[in-house]
């Protein structure tokens, strides 16, 4: 067990610094107790098809540490939508602990599952709202929020449309370009930047769009 504790260790932290993320000591163990419930709780719960450690590590971890750069520059509160088994959310709030995450899901036994990251891992940043999206008010405005394929862009934008404002940045990874479902973007939505990610150790393509209201 610590041998391969120490693969995932090790492919964690390669992977992270191809990525230009920097973890400290704390939040490489955070993400690996993470993992691991992940994996424990992957079981019962259904959370992800990829079934082997060692691949969500890139699959989950990495690709979730990936968007990392995007969220730098933004506001203090960000919306994971369609969260599951917490991704990108609850890697990005142990990368980001000065900012408000909140993750998102329709589907009790994933937001349980988020609630015991949270209390296992003492996330304080993090808040877990069991709701459909197009049902949740939010007191005020986010300044980001994610999803990881979640729905098509148009859904994605319709549902969230009343989650943001024109300040708000939309973070959507995709796998490869959509170029049938940007077609179908709603008009009062813009891409303001479509980007490829280089995820450590990941097959296949991944995107990122990060799309902003234009009214």
């Amino acid at each position: 067990m610590a041998a391969e504790y120490e693969r995932y260790a090790e492919e964690l932290r390669q992977g992270a610094a191809a990525l230009s993320v920097e973890l400290s000591h704390t939040q490489q163990e955070q993400l690996l107790a993470y993992l691991a419930l992940l994996n424990k709780w992957n079981k019962a719960y259904n959370l992800t098809a990829v079934r082997d450690p060692a691949e969500m590590v890139s699959r989950h971890l990495l690709d979730s540490l990936s968007v990392a750069p995007h969220v730098q520059p933004g506001g203090s509160s960000w919306l994971d939508v369609g969260s599951g088994g917490g991704m990108p959310g609850i890697p990005l709030a142990i990368l980001f602990p000065e900012r408000r995450f909140t993750l998102l899901d329709s589907n009790g036994k994933k937001t349980r599952f988020l609630i015991q990251v949270k209390l296992e891992l003492k996330l304080a940043n993090v808040e877990v709202v069991h709701s459909r999206v197009e049902q949740f008010r939010p007191a005020e405005p986010f300044a980001g929020i994610t999803s990881r394929a979640f729905s098509s862009l148009e859904d994605f934008a319709n549902w969230t449309r009343h989650l943001g404002d024109l300040d708000t940045r939309w973070l959507a990874m995709k796998g490869v370009q959509p170029d049938d479902e940007l077609q179908a973007l709603p008009l009062d939505f813009k891409v303001e930047r479509c980007l490829v990610l280089k995820v450590p150790g990941c097959q296949g393509q991944r995107h990122l769009l990060i799309l902003r209201r234009t009214s």
